[in-house]
């Protein structure tokens, strides 16, 4: 018996409403309530609504048979409470068959694995107690944002007492090496690693519709038939994807739900691959080696790398102002300081900031509600100044790095104009 392993990624960012300089120190509403709102209940119903009925229609025919995984960010099951409790329903519906396992990541879908060690197992550790608390589940594989991992971040995930985590099978860590087998952290070999076999998982969650692509329509059966093509001792296929390709990337008229209504009986009938969650493939799964993985890689882009988030003056600066503020933001005792401290660190915020117009500018545009990187900075250095200033406020006291926030965003914004300007022309 060989295995496929399916896991979706579900999360939704609070975006920023147009925040002027001028309402620094006036107005501390940062959301966008309406395109909040109005974003998730139309995902709802193009996506998560209809994908987890058809979901459930195969566990209730296949039962124990076919299992599947999620990894919900708190940002998104903060809305799902917000604006749809019904899509939370849907959810908890697919968590008491017992065929789905919940993972853990850090709650507010934050960079905080490459920043602030404290930081990031603070918010594990809240994600965990809220899926424990909605789904009944303690998590026993962890998922970092945008599958981020290195040989450092499996340590502290070990540490945590996770037995797996989820992350990228990127061609520069694998080399010769196929992702269709269990692999461990380089550091900890407790920990396992179960690695996105991309090729196959983009066919699905990029490439389905698209109508130049020579494997255009992809059905069932082709898919079938191109997993019992790889070789017969790769034991685990691990399909990995954004749960928006069901319904919101790939619409319903591109036949995806016909697709994934009818694979699994596809797979029964003309394969020897059953279906395993990730907690269920690290306990019955044994390692084949290490992965060494001196360097944080994603599953973003060409290049699998943290370029989608960080690396360009706009990011970096964004990126160094936020987690300035950890140590004042963590001690205040004040509800709303501590829900857009973690709002605030939503991995999206940069990525917004992105300049990759070339091979992957399709995809950053499609997700960036902003006109330029520029305008997304700018929007967000305006709250990181009034955020500063609350701070300040509420824990009584300035260190030098915030002390002189709004004239400091002030200088940072027109430092950055002439590059941002350069930007803003490409």
């Amino acid at each position: 018996m060989r295995y496929i392993c399916f896991y979706f990624q579900v999360h939704q960012p609070f975006r920023l409403r147009t925040y002027r300089f001028f309402d620094i120190g006036v107005n501390h509403h940062y959301y966008d309530e309406v395109a909040n709102r109005s974003i998730l209940q139309k995902v709802a119903q193009k996506c998560y609504l209809p994908t987890n009925r058809v979901l459930l229609e195969l566990i209730r025919e296949y039962g124990k048979q076919f299992k599947i995984a999620f990894s919900i960010s708190g940002t998104a099951l903060d809305q799902f409470k917000k604006y749809a409790p019904h899509v939370l329903e849907s959810f908890q519906q697919l968590a008491d068959t017992g065929c789905v396992e919940f993972l853990c990541e850090t709650y507010a879908h934050s960079l905080s694995s490459l920043k602030s060690k404290k930081e990031f197992i603070r918010q594990c550790e809240k994600h965990a107690a809220m899926i424990y608390r909605l789904f009944g589940q303690k998590p026993r594989v962890f998922r970092n944002t945008e599958l981020i991992y290195s040989d450092a971040i499996g340590e502290t995930v070990a540490g945590m007492g996770f037995k797996a985590q989820l992350t990228e099978g990127a061609r520069h860590i694998l080399g010769w090496r196929s992702p269709n087998y269990v692999y461990c952290n380089a550091r900890n070999p407790k920990l396992k690693l179960l690695l996105k076999n991309f090729r196959l998982s983009d066919d699905i969650a990029f490439r389905f519709s698209n109508r130049s692509w020579s494997e255009w329509p992809l059905t069932a059966d082709k898919f079938a038939a191109w997993l019992n093509n790889l070789p017969a001792e790769e034991e685990l296929v691990n399909l990995f994807m954004d749960y928006e390709t069901f319904g919101e990337h790939q619409w319903a008229e591109t036949g995806i739900f016909d697709f994934i209504r009818h694979l699994p009986k596809k797979i029964f009938s003309s394969t020897n691959y059953g279906f395993i969650t990730p907690g269920e493939a690290a306990e019955l799964l044994s390692p084949v080696g290490p992965i060494h993985v001196p360097y944080p890689i994603s599953w973003a882009d060409e290049e699998r790398d943290l370029s989608a988030w960080l690396g360009n003056d706009l990011q970096d600066d964004a990126f160094e102002s936020l987690y300035q503020l950890e140590s004042l933001a963590t001690s205040c005792d004040d509800p709303d300081i501590q829900r857009d401290w973690e709002y605030l660190q939503t991995s999206d915020h940069f990525y917004y900031m992105c300049t990759k117009f070339f091979s992957d500018g399709d995809v950053h545009k499609y997700f960036n509600p902003y006109g330029s990187p520029y305008e997304a900075f700018i929007n967000y250095m305006n709250v990181i100044s009034d955020f500063t200033l609350r701070v300040q406020e509420a824990s009584g006291r300035k260190n030098k790095d915030t002390a002189h926030a709004k004239p400091r965003a002030r200088k940072t914004i027109k430092n950055r104009s002439a590059s941002a300007e350069q930007i803003k022309k490409t």
